[in-house]
């Protein structure tokens, strides 16, 4: 069993990840920021814990994640404008690295961003930003020593999913539902084989846990 906390714990993959962990198990602590929040997510068996991530500073991340094993990080900003882009989908990931780094804390599942997402349409300068943001988040944890993990989904769908999937370091883009996300995020906390990987998922014929079981390496 491990510790687990979650930076987005009340949203889209977030809310549908918690059950997951704790049916498997595990010990569940959720950011959230609204106080409204709690109940819910101590009704489902989270631990909650109030905090903002537009103000979250290193020494406030410090105390929050303290005695976890398993850190998801899988909040964004969803498109509320440039500032909260670049603090959450951008500082965020830096800020809880640092955080870790001085925990001693090692694991770190890192939700991201299909590099190839919207090529051929209109790029507004919104989502560029985004992109930027991300991109520079992934490269930031991949420069570390910690055993991360970089997930990066094609476009989002407001769906549980029928719990098949295409996984992979490179992978043709589509969508994935956001219950696909949390069910392979969910297989990876139970997997630490699988360290250093950035893997790229979308809907696919393929039983999440055999295409968990296919990226460990020999």
């Amino acid at each position: 069993m491990s510790r687990v906390f979650i930076f987005g714990a009340t949203g889209g993959v977030g809310h549908r990840l918690c059950p997951l962990l704790i049916a498997a198990g595990h010990r569940v602590s959720g950011l959230h920021r609204d106080p409204a929040q709690a109940e819910a997510l101590r009704a489902a068996g989270v631990e909650p814990v109030l905090g903002d991530l537009m103000t979250l500073d290193v020494d406030a991340a410090i105390e929050l994640i303290r005695d976890h094993d398993v850190i998801v990080f899988s909040a964004g900003a969803a498109g509320s404008g440039p500032e909260r882009t670049r603090t959450i989908d951008g500082h965020g990931p830096v800020t809880v690295i640092a955080a870790m780094r001085a925990l001693g804390l090692r694991r770190l599942l890192l939700v991201s961003a299909f590099p190839e997402a919207r090529r051929g349409l209109e790029i507004r300068p919104g989502f560029e930003l985004y992109m930027q943001v991300k991109k520079q988040a992934d490269a930031a944890l991949a420069a570390t020593e910690l055993d991360w993990v970089i997930l990066r989904p094609g476009t989002l769908v407001h769906a549980d999913g029928d719990g098949r999937v295409a996984a992979g370091l490179a992978l043709p883009y589509g969508n994935v539902a956001r219950g696909s996300v949390a069910a392979l995020l969910a297989a990876l906390v139970d997997t630490p084989a699988i360290r250093r990987e950035i893997i790229e998922l979308t809907d696919g014929e393929t039983p999440v846990a055999e295409a968990v079981a296919a990226l460990v390496r020999e």
